[in-house]
C-alpha cells in the first residue's frame, strides 16, 4: 500500500538536501583552456567566473585581440564543463530520498 505520510516526508527531506547541496555549488570549480592552455578561466558551481590565467607571452598590444578571444574560449568551455559537475553533485545530494515512481522523472529537478 502506498504510504503517502513516508512520501512527504522524502520530499521534505530532498528539499532540505537540496537547498544544501545548491548552498554548496560554490565550492565545485572547472577549468576551461584556450590556446593549448595558455589561457585559463576557472567557475563554480554558481557559473561565477573565479579566475584567468594568462600565459606570459600573450600579454602584448599586438595580441589584445586574440587574447581576448582565447579568455572568451576558456570561459566558455568552463561554464559548458560545470553543468554535468553540479548536476552530480545535486544527485549525489539527494541520492536515495525518492522512490523510483513508474513515470515519474525527476531528471529535470537537475539540469
Amino acid at each position: 500500500m502506498f504510504d503517502m505520510m513516508g512520501m512527504l516526508g522524502k520530499v521534505k527531506d530532498l528539499q532540505v538536501k537540496m537547498k544544501e547541496a545548491q548552498e554548496t555549488l560554490g565550492s565545485i570549480t572547472e577549468t576551461g583552456e584556450s590556446g593549448a592552455g595558455m589561457v585559463r578561466a576557472t567557475v563554480n558551481g554558481k557559473k561565477q567566473l573565479l579566475k584567468i590565467e594568462i600565459d606570459q607571452d600573450l600579454i602584448t598590444p599586438e595580441d589584445r585581440e586574440v587574447l581576448q578571444d582565447l579568455i572568451v574560449a576558456a570561459t566558455n568551455i568552463a561554464m559548458e564543463n560545470i553543468d554535468d559537475k553540479v548536476k552530480a553533485h545535486l544527485q549525489n545530494a539527494t541520492k536515495g530520498l525518492m522512490p523510483n515512481i513508474p513515470g515519474m522523472d525527476l531528471n529535470g529537478m537537475f539540469s
